[in-house]
């Protein structure tokens, strides 16, 4: 035995998945649709396609080079502090939240997870989690997530700042020895109740709430929908507003200089902002927030019902303003910056309830 160690490469696991039939057969109609439509984004091109995302990346569609990742993915979450500033990127069919910083404080346990960062600071529901990529396009590395459904639920890119040598440490680590082309399902969605009346009890368990954090459980215990808690339980608690809101209210807090809390997730993540916005920008349908730390990209044609949302606490009032798609998805959620403990912003509150006809409850 000569002592002289190999050096393991994962160019040939990343062939295994392009070369896979499904793989050669998707890069060409992946290129026929890219010749006759430049410009596209792929999860747009996955859906013209009638696969998912995560289909096109393993396929190495376009600049793409792929390599397979261990399950189960709470063993690389919890590695991702090594990679050093990255930017991450969380964001459904309306809204892409992009925000750079360093992985710190993870846990990640068999159901949940969280990164409480200075700069990241995510909620992780890792039921959805179901397969890892690490991902080249052109130069560009990510560790990408995605669900059943082949969905990217979160993606980690790489930057001048990122240690590199770490993510290939990290990618040598955790590749999959024996990958195999990834095999997606369709998603069955909760039927919530469509109609009906919310009664008194709901009302009463949401005026004795003592922190926001027990709304979840709220709508869980009285079995409805999000949207439709905020449609019945009474405009002083929840009150709709005009769907031009979400870019007046960026608008105002970056002239009046208020910080804000920005929520963006899916059914996998939830990521959080929190901190001023000043450098805005419309950009054809979408209204735009270009920090150098942080972006935000909202399709505002998206957009079909904003809500005031309204909520006790043992803090005093937490008013936030949340937008909706036709679905009744919830896109984007802004509250003022506040830690526990901590009384809501005065100018945010002042905010917020000068967006309403009806006085909100105080």
């Amino acid at each position: 035995m000569s002592g002289k160690q190999e050096t393991f490469s994962v160019a040939p696991l990343s062939a295994v998945l392009a070369g896979a039939p499904k793989g050669v057969e998707l890069r060409e109609r992946y290129a026929a649709l890219a010749a006759s439509q430049p410009g596209l984004r792929r999860r747009n091109m996955a859906e013209c396609l009638g696969v998912s995302e995560l289909e096109l990346v393993a396929a190495h569609c376009g600049e793409v080079e792929a390599v397979a990742l261990k399950s189960p993915p709470q063993a690389i979450f919890r590695e991702l502090g090594r990679l050093g500033r990255v930017m991450a990127l969380t964001r459904n069919d309306h809204c892409v939240h992009e925000r750079h910083g360093q992985y710190e404080d993870i846990k990640a346990g068999e159901q949940m997870g969280i990164v409480l960062g200075p700069d990241i600071d995510l909620r992780v529901f890792f039921s959805h989690w179901v397969t890892t990529l690490a991902v080249n396009e052109a130069g560009r590395r990510s560790i990408q997530f995605f669900d059943a459904a082949g969905t990217a639920l979160h993606k980690v890119f790489l930057t001048e700042a990122s240690d590199l040598q770490a993510y290939e440490a990290l990618v040598e680590q955790f590749a999959e020895t024996a990958p195999k082309f990834p095999e997606v399902r369709s998603l069955v969605s909760k039927a919530w109740p469509a109609n009906g009346s919310l009664g008194q009890a709901f009302r009463d368990d949401w005026l004795a709430m003592k922190d926001t954090h027990e709304f979840h459980g709220l709508l869980k215990r009285h079995d409805v929908a999000r949207l439709y808690a905020l449609e019945g339980v009474g405009s002083d608690l929840a009150q709709q507003i005009s769907n031009d809101h979400a870019e007046r209210l960026l608008t105002d807090v970056a002239d009046r200089n208020i910080p804000l809390m920005c929520f963006v997730g899916n059914h996998g993540i939830i990521q959080i902002h929190s901190g001023p916005v000043r450098a805005l920008k419309r950009t054809g349908p979408w209204f735009n927030v270009l920090e150098p730390h942080f972006n935000l990209h909202l399709n505002t044609t998206g957009i079909v019902s904003t809500w005031v949302v309204n909520k006790p606490s043992e803090d005093g009032w937490i008013t936030s303003l949340e937008c909706f798609d036709r679905r009744g998805e919830l896109i984007v959620q802004f509250f003022g910056v506040r830690k526990p403990g901590v009384p809501e912003l005065a100018s945010w509150r002042s905010l917020l309830t000068s967006y309403c006809t009806v006085p909100l409850a105080s």
